[in-house]
């Protein structure tokens, strides 16, 4: 009696598992990618409790006067300079510095491309800016 035995290995493979896995794998990553770039809206400005290491000899003040006029004080002065004197008064008081570094010290109420404008300039004369805060 000859009997003979069907034991054949298949090589297929059921995909539909796969594709289960994938998908959910899929749905998960775009959940997560919006929770790490936030609403624009819900930004929350940081905190001052830091200091800097850096000691800036030279110093901008901008006040805010209303009606869109800003006028801009090098170390302290009372007279004020304008936009396009700050940057040769900097340049001037900076020139013979190793390490030229700037604060800028401005009214809550200055727009903020006053500061950016500030900032500008010490990245034209290749200066490192320090953003001055109040402390908590």
């Amino acid at each position: 009696m000859a009997i003979k035995r069907h034991t054949k290995v298949t090589s297929e493979m059921s995909m539909s598992s796969m594709t289960d896995i994938v998908f959910l794998l899929l749905i998960f990553f775009l959940v997560t990618s919006t929770l790490v770039n936030p609403n624009a809206l819900k930004l929350l400005l940081p905190k001052s409790t830091g200091q800097v290491s850096a000691k800036a000899t030279v110093s901008v003040s901008i006040k805010d006067w209303g009606a869109g006029k800003c006028t801009y004080h090098v170390n302290g002065s009372e007279q004020a300079s304008s936009y396009a004197q700050v940057e040769d008064e900097l340049v001037e008081l900076l020139q013979a510095e190793e390490d030229p570094t700037f604060s800028i010290y401005s009214d809550e109420s200055v727009p903020v491309k006053e500061v950016v404008a500030m900032m500008n300039i010490a990245k034209r004369n290749h200066y490192k800016v320090i953003l001055a805060t109040q402390p908590e």
